[in-house]
């Protein structure tokens, strides 16, 4: 079994592989507006995991997805020359989640910063329910006491 440095050092030259590989070999304009974001492989150097984002709606998408799955064998091909490992690791597909999870995380924090613009503002004209120090003592009950 390798190393985790060596799968992770693996994995990158299989991102940038790929990308190219995406870019020159492939001719399927569905893998057109695909980015290569990131690559995982297994400890064993026998399994990649490619994330990719998709420039475009979902039926770009999914059509970029059946262009992945046909053009996958040369794609592989592509890794198993570039790389320097006995066995070609087998190629998985996975449409990255990341830009749609911080669309979502910005849309969180614009209605978060809109609300603390309200609370500041009500804030600004807000005064003390009590006395500014509640634990002044008058004169007159501090003789008493």
């Amino acid at each position: 079994m390798a190393d985790s440095a060596r799968a992770s050092k693996l994995a990158q030259r299989i991102k940038v592989v790929v990308a190219e590989g995406l870019r020159s070999r492939v001719k399927d304009p569905r893998v057109e507006g695909i980015t290569v974001t990131d690559a995982r492989v297994t400890n064993d150097l026998q399994h990649a995991t490619i994330y990719y984002t998709v420039f475009g709606d979902e039926t770009a998408t999914s059509e970029a997805k059946i262009g992945l799955e046909r053009a996958k064998g040369v794609l592989r091909a592509e890794v198993g020359k570039n790389i320097t490992v006995r066995l070609t690791p087998t190629l998985e597909f996975i449409a990255d989640v990341i830009p749609e999870n911080a669309s979502n995380l910005e849309a969180l924090l614009r209605v978060a910063k809109e609300r603390d613009a309200e609370l500041a503002k009500l804030s600004e004209s807000a005064e003390f329910a009590g006395d500014a120090d509640p634990y002044k003592v008058d004169e007159d009950e501090a003789g008493t006491a």
